[in-house]
């Protein structure tokens, strides 16, 4: 299959819109778009769009970065990426073609 892989990088999961972090409420918006998966990563460090850094502390982890990782058909990712543009959170992105399938399809726990 051909699509879309769409990188979100959200400089601060402790942020909330709607009653949620910033991450729930993209994966929220993630499986309304009919995406059935993603990756979310915590990063230990990074610079945001405007060049603010943003770290992890060892006793404070309100400022940690985070990315989440989705890859679908083109017209899901267009529909995530129209319903976050009007979500009213800042977030940078990233949009790759790629090829994608699900390998195994049918293999569930170790049956054939």
């Amino acid at each position: 299959m051909k699509g879309s892989q769409l990188t979100l990088f959200a400089a601060n999961q402790s942020h909330r819109t709607s009653r949620m972090t910033v991450v729930e409420w993209i994966l929220d918006k993630t499986k309304e778009a009919g995406i059935e998966g993603a990756t979310v990563i915590e990063v230990s460090e990074s610079i945001d769009a405007h060049g603010k850094y943003h770290a992890a502390r060892f006793f404070e982890l309100v400022d940690q970065p985070v990315v989440v990782t989705v890859a679908a058909e083109d017209a899901r990712i267009d529909a995530l990426l129209d319903s976050l543009r009007h979500g009213g959170v800042e977030l940078f992105y990233t949009r790759c073609r790629i090829e994608y399938e699900v390998l195994g399809a049918g293999v569930r726990d170790g049956g054939e």
